[in-house]
């Protein structure tokens, strides 16, 4: 199946030969679904705060902070093309809908308006000058820049892009004694524009804000892409006869995470960000979350070093075993109660010594995104997942009814801990479901072929953490899927 060259070509990806089979065999078996119990919900699984609650843990947090290296990590890849799917099909295609008429109309709305107009000058005014100015080289090229790099919000002299509403964010909630660790993940084709964004404005943060910050970026490694197959699973050659490799959606990040070194990592997507008016409630909560992670955590490593330290007795075990399904609602599988002390013993370990995350968790209003559930796990245990759509059977009349009982979703608010009690980092990449990714249909020139992704970074690849959900406002979500949504009240 490979040649020579095609092992040299694996080898210099960084990828070994062994995983590439194994990617062909998922396509050959399909990823099997997961077995949801049911939905999680507020007193079922998930951890409803509120205001009061949320605002004494935020000061407990800050309490704290000064003696925990802390990390806002945010995946920032993403290209805003799609957010102009729209505006492309009116300016190449003279397609002009109802969407396309609301951006014409509240042009000077737009953050953007003014780098706009400047480059349009004396120019005409039709809408395919002001389109052609926005997307494309002929003026902004807001068409091929990741999100991160637009203009998105106003304020009375300047206006920020995303990348500098998670600078300001960084200083907020993920600061220890004045510094502020941000990483983002990027693509290599615009890895210098987002340097010299920073570069440009870095400055005057740190005076604003009175920090310093320690930015750093990297970018989705070629080992993590994924070999695509043809319709009957054989390798897809280029007209060169090389093999095609595909990036493996946002669970290739696991890589760039493990990378990381932090007692806790504050985990958000790129766009997910609102002018200062309307951050308060995100910081409250961001901190609670932190908050409760810590507590959590001391917990878990309180358990983990009395079994390194004593002899423990029937009555210990109870604790742990207690501890586990009440706290971090891990239900134990059939037969537990018949194993041995021992075998009890090294169960809760197991469980206990793993990486640790809350989840926020928004009300579900219709938005996609993964929800929160207790599943089964292959060794017999129940936990909470957060699980795509995807991955559930909704041919399945029962597993389609719990899939839509759930009354939240993820939008990708994570605070973790991934250190052990020894204060060893884990390697993540050990506690990934492999059985947990996607296949889908694309195409290449226009050749059909098959494509996989990796188990996404906040559902199978972190699918055996100790996971905890707790709701979190509404208004700490605020994604910006199409350029429309700038104009929502949120983001003016």
């Amino acid at each position: 199946m490979f040649t020579e060259k095609d092992l040299n070509l694996i080898q210099a990806r960084g990828a070994n030969l062994e995983t590439i089979q194994e990617q062909i065999e998922n396509f050959k078996n399909g990823f099997p679904y997961l077995n949801v119990v049911k939905a999680a919900t507020i007193d079922d699984g998930m951890i409803h705060l509120g205001d009061t609650k949320a605002a004494k843990l935020a000061k407990d947090f800050d309490d704290q902070a000064f003696k925990l290296k802390l990390l806002k990590f945010v995946p920032a890849s993403g290209a805003a093309s799609r957010m102009f799917k729209s505006l492309f099909a009116a300016l190449e295609e003279e397609k002009i809908d109802k969407s396309v008429n609301e951006f014409l109309e509240r042009l000077q709305e737009f953050a953007f308006y003014n780098s706009l107009s400047k480059l349009v000058g004396s120019e005409a005014t039709d809408y395919k000058t002001a389109l052609k100015y926005l997307l494309t080289d002929a003026g902004l090229d807001y068409g091929s820049l990741p999100k991160g790099l637009l203009e998105f919000h106003k304020y009375s002299k300047i206006t920020r892009t995303p990348a500098e509403e998670h600078l300001v964010e960084g200083a907020k909630y993920a600061n220890s004694n004045g510094k502020v660790n941000l990483h983002f993940t990027v693509s290599p084709e615009h890895r210098s524009k987002f340097n010299a964004l920073i570069d440009s404005v870095l400055a005057s943060y740190e005076e604003k804000h009175g920090v310093k910050y320690s930015i750093s970026f990297s970018e989705q490694k070629p080992s993590t892409d994924t070999i695509a197959v043809n319709l009957d699973n054989t390798p897809f050659r280029n007209a060169n006869g090389d093999l095609l490799f595909r990036p493996a959606g946002h669970g290739a990040l696991l890589e760039n995470l493990n990378d990381q070194d932090a007692d806790v990592v504050f985990i958000k997507n790129i766009d997910n960000v609102v002018p200062d008016s309307l951050k308060k409630q995100t910081v409250i909560y961001k901190k609670a979350l932190a908050s409760l992670l810590v507590s959590y955590q001391e917990a878990i490593f309180a358990f983990l070093k009395m079994i390194d330290g004593v002899k423990m007795k029937e009555v210990d075990v109870e604790e742990m075993a207690a501890f586990l399904e009440n706290e971090l609602c891990i239900l134990p599988p059939d037969g537990f109660d018949d194993l041995s002390l021992e075998e009890q013993i090294e169960y809760c370990r197991t469980k206990l010594n793993r990486p640790l995350r809350i989840c926020g968790m928004v009300q579900n209003v219709g938005e996609p995104g993964g929800g929160p559930f207790w599943a089964k796990n292959a060794d017999g245990s129940t936990s909470l997942q957060v699980v795509e759509s995807a991955q559930i059977d909704l041919k399945n009349p029962a597993q389609k009814e719990i899939f839509e009982k759930a009354t939240h979703f993820n939008p990708v608010d994570l605070i973790c801990a991934m250190k052990d009690y020894k204060g060893q980092k884990f390697n993540l990449l050990n506690f990934r479901d492999p059985k947990t990714g996607f296949n889908t249909q694309k195409s290449q020139n226009g050749r059909d072929l098959k494509a996989q992704e990796l188990p996404g970074l906040w559902n199978g690849a972190m699918a055996n953490w100790n996971t905890l959900f707790v709701e979190v406002p509404l208004i700490t979500f605020n994604p910006v899927k199409t350029v429309n949504d700038l104009l929502r009240p949120e983001h003016q």
